[in-house]
């Protein structure tokens, strides 16, 4: 025993003995150098931080308007409530969310806080706030329908005005006060609440709605913004390690960095070098700390030395890393994954020594066949699956991520709720219940239908086969075989006085007439009355010739006689009487015209049919065009559009048929017809009411023990409650009486549970209950319940039918009580009640009627009063509406006269059998729970899950093998839990954004998890050539003393000194981010020279609002248009240029209410808005309302319309647009502000418009060189265009001051790469990118002609020539490169291989300097051509090298280009010494021979260049003198305050 003590202790003994020498020996050889250096990067919102208070209620309003009025009113006054720490804040709202919240839900709403995912939103309330605008001295006010004020007293007396002013427009994300009236005036109220102003104001307006007086709104409105800002997080920050090939960096001295050193954590929990644990060491062995921290330093710097690895060490890195990630226990796994991804580059020497075992080699192959197949990902690929969701990494943001997790947890909380066991939940979640696409159709075997042809019958088609084999005979594509059979049948119903009747018929004739395997029948729709004369009604005279004309001769010649009396009619005319006789006195001269016309007509037999027909098919107005009885659009309609969706109808259903004879389910000798009309998705009747997809559910998923027989009870509940309590009382009638009894039926679970609401002592109530009987009698799949709706308050007078239904249904036999309600049902036995009759006449064989009058005559009606407050409350109907509830879908209510047969209650049953009932009915049975709560069950569970928004279908993934190659994390037990999969290679960006996304889905909800390793094998170069962090935290932190951290960042701790950097930002698609207050190169950080920390911050500039806009009648986007965004007090804040490519258009926003509009001059002189989509103000307004409340990206669709004068215009005209004053004024934007109006014509003809690009400080210096250049050999005005994505905040703060002091106009320009175009994910091709690709939309149309100027040019002439240069109609001109230096010819790629072959003979132009015609540029679409042509080569990662140069010379024959005089640009590297004098520009190319660095060969090469460099540098000495001089007066100032 103590020999094992003893032992133990030297173990621990010998091990300090051992760390004490390492230390020593390692100390000696350590220089106390700096500290360890770091790069940390925050993003923040450019508005005012939004209390969390406020996010918390957003939070809550997207659950229901219940739960926000609920936690507003828990917190109407929230001072003195907490101590006034932040976290006793934060953790006030937490307790009294969680009151109106389940667990998961409560973690939902931390991650949501921590995400600041509703800062947004509040601050849309804010702008809106701000175009009321407030009325001062005001902390919180009212809104009376425009007009304003502060206190109780004036509320009143604006509300008496109120009905004079038209009501404010409500927006979706409005809260309105539930009990509000709503046909009372709007008041709607600012106000912060949790502050006692709003206490106060929320008391007196709520005692007005308790009178009806208003409908009560309520928008979040800080009159005090907090100095702070938001500081987001959701996004990734990479540092690449740039190429030293070519020196870029700048050699200035960067001034005064201010930063704050406390970043640093010292206690990061992996905190492993070279496999010391220094997190451990540093608990075990506290007293060493300080030495601890020299091994440690010195251990980084060792391993930081990134040598760089020969190509057999790369080879295996994907799988060492797999390795490694999978050695380290469960709980670690994705700590390590996301350590060594994120810190790939200096992680990879020690992962080469890793040693993979065959297993993880064995399985990731096995698994990886599978992937392919079922998953379709390559090796090297990635993927995530919440519950089965397919979650894009590329495309989805954290924001829609968490809208996946919520809505989630939302149905396995219901389905929880339910009391289904937690492994079933899963089972339920894969079922796809959506309604599917599939199209209904009607039956077309109704002898309405006048059949022109019959293929199988019919002579002119014995030529053709008749075996339906012939269909599986191979053709070429696009083929219609013609067989006899009727496999095709078109239908038109049409009214043939209608105008388009011609149209319609004459594609039919096309049809007949070119042979087409169609069989067509046409159903007239005319006056069903029955003595009228066919010589008044044109209608009815064109039936009675047809029918004639098919009994004397054959339908073909009816068709045909048809067919002239329509070529009669003028174009846009209607039919007349006159046409039908004039063809038929021509075809049949002997005929008494009236007696075959006239009004008694024997050829009149079919006529009222046809409107029969239509009525009861319910296909929709008129005229209507079916294929096998499925209904055509009605945009399809058009007679081009008819005939080519014909075509394609008839050759996809070919396969369909293909099909059902391969599988034998279709034989020669069946009937077509009747096969294609067995078929599931045809019904007896189309009702749109019942098909359309915007559906509307009870939420049934709660379970309690409450009944609508306690009426006091019942109201006092909440609307999920109260549905379930009516679910609870509710007492069916079923096909068969009693269920019990039939215990052999195994039908016994009845997947369809139909609720009939209406006023059953009504008789329109009556008859949908009647025909609601009638249909259950057919069909064993559906039950049968009542909610009353009375029209009038209830009595015993006004209630007999509905109180014998109840005490029926309450005291009898299943069997009797469906007989006796059948017969209350009847408009006879109403009649005999209401005039005193006793109920016992009615009673059935078998009913216990003295049981049944007791309660019948009982003096409580409670389940009536409860029955109308629902309807009331719940089902938000008006007393005495009918609706029906199938299965917790509301369709209702109905119209008055609106018919809903037993036709509909069938298709709504096959719609509920054919998406969620059986499905969900063979899950329920598994459970084995006894029949009525096995068919309620169905029904909740139907309810719950179709609610859910249609979104993508589950992916069924069972995995191969998950032994040695996954990381496996089990869920807590019996808790709900989210099943999460990941499939991975370790060694990918994807890696480095999904590991940290899985540990907060791990810490923020109970997961199943297992991520596949997916690794690639023979890698040729490194994985990963830079670090990234994502920046994402779970919840809120605060610091020690109870305040908010300073707000989520993304740190770089101990990186290596010697790479040079750049640092990216990779944010949610919708993001525009610009760089701020950093005096440091971030195009190229060299952590050498820095002394601690870089401190890179972003704003979030602008939310993008993007779009799809075409032309309704072309089809086609309507290049060239112009749309404006602003505010009704300010129009035009933004504006944009819609592409040719998809129509689209993006307009940089905020969070807010704007205003869309076409811009003012030709767009909106040419075009009208004809309809949107996506927006927030009804379809039909001319005005389009976008409200941005969210991070999630916004797209919206807008239709456009040329006016009817304005049709044969186009919007790029070569017109110029003299009277476009609205354009000039935009341009002008400058900091020189805006000329005169009248002095528009000779500025807009004489300024030269310069476009450069630049990044990183060295190139910013060559820039303004550039300018300076430009400048001083031209007396022409200039206004430079920058791009300004990647300039930095110190160019952007020194431009002004160049501006005023060399007297030129700037702008800066910016666009968001679009998502739909090919991403590049290199900060220098992007830039290359922005050179080229979207010319046409970065500049307002009134540009005419743009020079592009690389930074680093030196220009020695006036580019005014340039500007007036004749490109003889290119759209640009290029310099080709230069031939003159013989020295360089091995380098000159264009002359050889792929360019000298595809330019054939042409030049190869640089593109350091071109002029674009941008008014050609844009009319021949170039723009689009080259998005096009670069969208297809640049999914080859090989192609476009020199993205901007090689696109342009690759579409040198779709796009030309003018080449320019070789004088405009002369280059050291390729142009000889002798041709220097004459150069116009100077350009500073990197030579490839020599590779000297970019400031070297300017000062050598370009004389003047020192002097410009100079004079630069003293200006900017001055700037920066002026604003210390000004700071320090500031500063001096404030002491005095002081």
């Amino acid at each position: 025993m103590n020999a094992g003590s003893y032992r133990a202790g030297f173990g621990v003994d010998l091990r300090m003995w051992l760390l004490w020498i390492l230390l020593l020996s390692l100390l000696s050889s350590v220089s106390a150098g700096a500290d360890s250096k770091a790069v940390t990067t925050t993003l923040t919102t450019k508005w005012a931080d939004t209390p969390l208070l406020l996010e918390a209620s957003e939070f809550l309003a997207e659950e229901s308007q219940e739960k926000f009025w609920d936690f507003v009113e828990a917190n109407e006054n929230i001072e003195g409530e907490h101590d006034d720490t932040d976290q006793a804040y934060y953790d006030l709202i937490v307790k009294r969310a969680s009151a109106l919240l389940s667990s998961v839900q409560v973690n939902m709403l931390k991650f949501a806080l921590s995400l600041r995912a509703y800062s947004s939103t509040v601050h849309s309330f804010q702008q809106i706030a701000s175009n009321e605008p407030p009325p001062t001295g005001c902390s919180a006010f009212f809104s009376v329908h425009g007009e304003k004020t502060c206190d109780a007293d004036g509320l009143a007396a604006l509300l008496k005005t109120a009905p004079e002013r038209p009501k404010p427009y409500l927006f979706k994300g409005d809260h309105k006060y539930s009990g509000s009236n709503p046909d009372a005036p709007v008041v709607i109220l600012y106000a912060e609440f949790g502050k006692p102003d709003f206490q106060r104001l929320h008391q007196v307006i709520t005692s007005k709605v308790h009178e009806g007086l208003v409908t009560y709104v309520l928008r979040h409105y800080l009159a005090r913004p907090s100095g702070k800002k938001v500081y987001l997080s959701g996004y990734g920050v990479e540092l690449a390690i740039k190429s030293q090939e070519y020196k870029a960096k700048d050699d200035t001295q960067v001034q005064g960095a201010e930063v704050n050193a406390t970043v640093i954590g010292e206690n990061d929990p992996v905190d492993e070098v070279q496999g010391f644990l220094f997190g451990k060491l540093k608990t075990l062995y506290p007293e060493l700390k300080e030495q601890l921290k020299e091994l440690r330093k010195h251990l980084v710097e060792s391993t930081n030395e990134m040598a760089p690895l020969k190509v057999w060490q790369m080879q295996d890195l994907s799988f060492q890393t797999a390795a490694r990630i999978l050695a380290a226990p469960a709980v670690d796994a994705l700590n390590v994954m996301k350590d060594l991804s994120q810190n790939f580059p200096t992680k990879a020497r020690s992962i080469t020594k890793t040693v993979v075992n065959s297993e993880i080699r064995k399985e990731i192959g096995e698994n990886q066949k599978f992937f392919k197949g079922t998953l379709g990902l390559q090796p090297g690929d990635s993927a995530l699956f919440i519950n089965g969701l397919h979650i894009d990494l590329d495309t989805q943001d954290i924001f829609s991520v968490f809208e996946v997790l919520r809505s989630e947890a939302r149905v396995m909380e219901g389905l929880r709720s339910l009391h289904i066991e937690t492994p079933y939940i899963h089972d339920i979640l894969k079922l796809n219940v959506q309604p599917s696409d599939s199209d209904y159709a009607v039956d077309i075997r109704n002898p309405a239908i006048s059949w022109i042809n019959n293929l199988e019958t019919d002579h002119r088609y014995s030529s053709w086969p008749y075996n339906v084999q012939e269909l599986l005979r191979p053709t070429f594509p696009g083929v219609i075989r013609q067989i006899r059979k009727n496999f095709h049948n078109l239908v038109i119903i049409l009214d043939p006085t209608q105008e388009n009747a011609a149209e319609l018929l004459s594609v039919a004739e096309m049809f007949y007439a070119n042979n087409i395997p169609l069989r067509i029948g046409l159903v007239f729709v005319v006056s069903d009355e029955d003595d009228i004369d066919g010589m008044q009604d044109a209608g009815v005279a064109l039936v009675r010739a047809y029918n004639y004309i098919s009994d004397e001769v054959d339908s073909q010649s009816a068709f045909e006689a048809v067919i002239s009396i329509f070529n009669r009619v003028p174009i846009g005319g209607q039919l007349s009487v006159g046409d039908v006789v004039k063809v038929l006195e021509k075809k049949f001269p002997y005929v008494e015209v009236s007696s075959v016309l006239g009004a008694d007509s024997s050829y009149d037999s079919n006529r009222k049919d046809g409107r029969a027909y239509y009525e009861q098919t319910g296909v929709g107005p008129l005229p209507v065009v079916m294929y096998n009885g499925i209904p055509y659009q009605r945009e399809q309609l058009d007679p081009d559009e008819l005939e080519t969706v014909t075509m394609q109808k008839i050759l996809e259903t070919t396969t369909f048929y293909q099909r059902a004879v391969y599988l034998g389910e279709l034989a020669t000798d069946h009937d077509v017809v009747d096969f294609i009309m067995n078929q599931p998705n045809v019904v007896p009747r189309i009702n749109p009411r019942v098909l359309s997809t915007s559906r509307t559910y009870l939420d049934l998923s709660d379970t309690n023990n409450h009944f609508v027989d306690d009426y006091a009870r019942f109201s006092a509940l909440d609307t999920k409650e109260k549905s379930t309590a009516v679910a609870n009382s509710m007492n069916y009638m079923t096909k068969k009486g009693m269920t019990t009894t039939n215990r052999h039926d195994d039908g016994y679970i009845r997947p369809v549970t139909f609720w009939v609401v209406g006023d059953f002592d009504k008789p329109s109530g009556r008859q949908l209950l009647y025909d609601a009987i009638r249909h259950m009698k057919t069909s064993n799949n559906v039950r049968l319940g009542m909610i009353n709706n009375p029209s009038a308050d209830p009595s015993t007078e006004t209630s007999h039918v509905a109180r014998a239904i109840w005490a029926a249904m309450q005291t009898q036999s299943a069997n009797n009580a469906k007989n006796f309600i059948t017969k209350m049902a009847k408009e006879e036995t109403a009649t005999a009640l209401e005039k005193g009759v006793d109920i016992g006449e009615f009673a059935v064989g078998g009913m216990d009627v003295s049981l049944f009058k007791e309660a019948y005559e009982g003096p409580k009606f409670d389940f009536l009063l409860s029955h109308t407050a629902y309807c009331r409350d719940v089902l938000k109907l008006k007393k005495g509406q009918k609706a029906v509830i199938s299965n917790g879908r509301i369709i209702g209510p109905l119209e008055e006269e609106e018919v809903f047969n037993q036709d509909d209650f069938l298709l709504l049953e096959s719609i509920i059998l054919k998406t969620s009932g059986e499905r969900i009915k063979s899950k329920v049975q598994q459970f084995g729970t006894e029949e009525d709560r096995a068919s309620d069950l169905v029904m909740k569970v139907d309810a719950l899950l179709s609610s859910q928004p249609k979104g993508e279908a589950r992916v069924e993934y069972d995995f191969a093998d998950d032994r040695y190659s996954a990381v496996k994390i089990r869920p807590k037990e019996g808790d709900v839990y989210f099943d999460v999969v990941a499939v991975v290679d370790p060694v990918t960006r994807d890696a480095q954004k999904l590991a940290p996304l899985l540990l907060v889905l791990k810490q923020l909800v109970n997961v199943n998890l297992r991520v596949f390793m997916n690794c690639q094998s023979k890698l040729s170069e490194m994985p990963l050539k830079s670090f990234y962090r994502h920046v994402l935290e779970p919840e809120v932190v605060f610091q020690a003393d109870g305040s908010f951290s300073p707000g989520p960042m993304a740190k770089f701790l101990d990186m290596p000194q010697s790479p040079l950097f750049t640092l990216n930002l990779n944010t949610p698609e919708s993001w525009m981010v610009e760089s701020v207050h950093t005096r440091y190169d971030l195009d190229n950080i060299y952590l050498e020279e820095v002394e601690n920390i870089v401190a890179a911050e972003y704003e979030l500039e602008h939310l993008l609002l993007e779009g799809h806009c075409f032309d309704v009648s072309s089809g086609q986007p309507p290049r060239g248009l112009q749309f404006t965004l602003g505010t009704a007090s300010e129009p035009v804040i933004m504006d944009t240029i819609v592409m040719a490519n998809l129509g689209y258009f993006q307009l940089k926003a905020n969070p807010g209410a704007w205003i869309l509009k076409m811009r003012k001059g030709r767009s909106d002189e040419i075009y009208k808005i004809y309809s949107h989509e996506g927006t927030d103000s009804p379809a039909d307004s001319d005005d389009i309302v976008v409200v941005l409340n969210n991070f999630k990206s916004r797209i919206i669709k807008v239709k456009v319309q040329k006016k009817p004068d304005k049709f044969n215009e186009e919007l790029l005209s070569d017109v110029t647009e003299e009277n476009d004053a609205g354009f000039w004024k935009s341009l002008t934007r400058g900091f020189t502000g805006g000329g005169k109006a009248e002095e528009l014509k000779q500025e807009k003809d004489d300024v030269i418009n310069i476009f450069s690009v630049a990044s990183g400080h060295l190139y910013e210096r060559f820039l303004r060189i550039m300018m300076l250049s430009v400048l001083k050999n031209t007396k022409t005005p200039v206004k430079f265009w920058f791009l300004k994505n990647y300039l930095s905040p110190t160019f952007k703060e020194f431009i002004p001051h160049m501006a005023k002091q060399y007297g030129f106009q700037y702008e800066l320009v910016q666009y968001k790469w679009p998502r739909w175009l090919h991403q590049q994910t290199e900060k220098q091709r992007i830039i290359w990118g922005y050179k080229i690709l979207f010319l046409d939309v970065l500049f307002p149309l009134a540009v005419d002609k743009i020079l592009f100027v690389d930074a680093d040019q030196i220009v020695r002439t006036d580019l005014k020539e340039l500007r007036d240069f004749d490109l003889e109609g290119a759209p640009y001109g290029y310099t080709p490169f230069c031939e003159s230096r013989r020295e360089m010819d091995g380098y000159r790629f264009w002359k050889s291989g792929y360019w000298a072959s595809h330019l054939a003979g042409r030049k190869y132009h640089i593109s350091a300097l071109y002029v674009v015609d941008l008014k050609k540029f844009r009319k021949i679409a170039a723009g689009d051509r080259l998005r096009g042509q670069y969208q297809g080569l640049s999914q080859d990662p090989n192609s476009l090298s020199n993205l901007d140069q090689d696109l342009p010379n690759n579409m040198i024959h779709q796009v030309p280009i003018k080449s320019l005089p070789q004088e405009w640009l002369w280059c050291e590297t390729w142009c000889d010494d002798s041709t220097k004098k004459s150069a116009k520009t100077i350009d500073l190319c990197n030579n490839p021979m020599t590779k000297e660095p970019k400031l070297q060969a300017a000062v050598r090469i370009v004389a003047e260049w020192t002097d410009y460099d100079q004079e630069i540098k003293r200006l900017q000495t001055r700037v920066q003198e002026k604003a210390n001089h000004t700071a320090k007066q500031q500063g001096t100032d404030v002491h005095t305050e002081l």
